[in-house]
């Protein structure tokens, strides 16, 4: 996925959950942040981070900040902070692929019962229920999510878990935006009942995916798919 042309900034402060004051060339600025998530190990005042001109990006569109908050320099990594980004990777470079002899009909935002899942892939008789969740926290190499409670992530584990038990492939795949981890681990620290239910489904046949992706200021793509490593209270 091609980044547009990304002008260099620095953060001020994160205002909002989805806006963030910026300097670009001594000048102050505001961007939005497209990412709900905390993100405090990375919103850190006075960091280098990349901008999209935001009328560029949506054209025609009304809007009340002047750049998208693209990346952000973290420990000398870039970091690709925009949660929307890991669906079009997903739609893009892994779905094609996730079953050998075929490509299956990607339908995004698949409706299950109540609940509401980011993907659903058919081929013939076959359905895979599949859940993207964007990670940009990393600690000593180790990609963690969540990186705050999140009920939600519990819920969507709940209609994974519903989906095997109903004979369908189901899956979580967590895409890391940033190209310094090695392995990837539930954040037992932040959400305990989180990383608790996700070593449950797992074993109830739910599969648990990871990949880190490479990043760059042109483009950010996945690069390979990386080991999980459970906390010791999930197994």
């Amino acid at each position: 996925m091609r980044f547009p042309n990304l002008i260099e900034g620095r953060l001020i402060q994160r205002e909002n959950r989805f806006r963030a004051a910026v300097e670009v060339s001594g000048q102050m600025a505001s961007a939005h942040v497209a990412n709900s998530g905390r993100l405090r190990e990375l919103l850190t005042p006075g960091r280098r981070v990349w901008l999209a001109d935001g009328a560029s990006s949506r054209p025609g569109s009304p809007r009340k900040t002047a750049y998208d908050l693209v990346l952000v320099e973290c420990e000398g990594a870039l970091v690709s902070i925009d949660a929307r980004v890991p669906n079009r990777l997903f739609a893009e470079a892994l779905a094609p692929t996730w079953w050998v002899g075929g490509e299956a009909r990607l339908v995004p935002e698949a409706r299950r019962g109540a609940s509401r899942l980011d993907f659903r892939l058919a081929r013939g008789d076959r359905s895979a229920w599949v859940e993207v969740k964007s990670v940009t926290l990393a600690r000593d190499r180790v990609a963690l999510f969540p990186d705050a409670p999140t009920a939600r992530g519990r819920r969507h584990l709940e209609a994974l878990a519903q989906a095997a038990a109903q004979g369908d492939e189901a899956a979580v795949v967590f895409i890391v935006q940033r190209g310094d981890a090695e392995s990837f681990s539930p954040n037992a620290e932040a959400d305990p009942a989180f990383a608790q239910r996700l070593a449950e489904v797992a074993a109830q046949g739910v599969a648990v995916r990871a990949f880190r992706c490479a990043v760059s200021l042109w483009e950010i793509t996945l690069a390979h798919e990386i080991p999980i490593r459970w906390p010791a209270r999930s197994l």
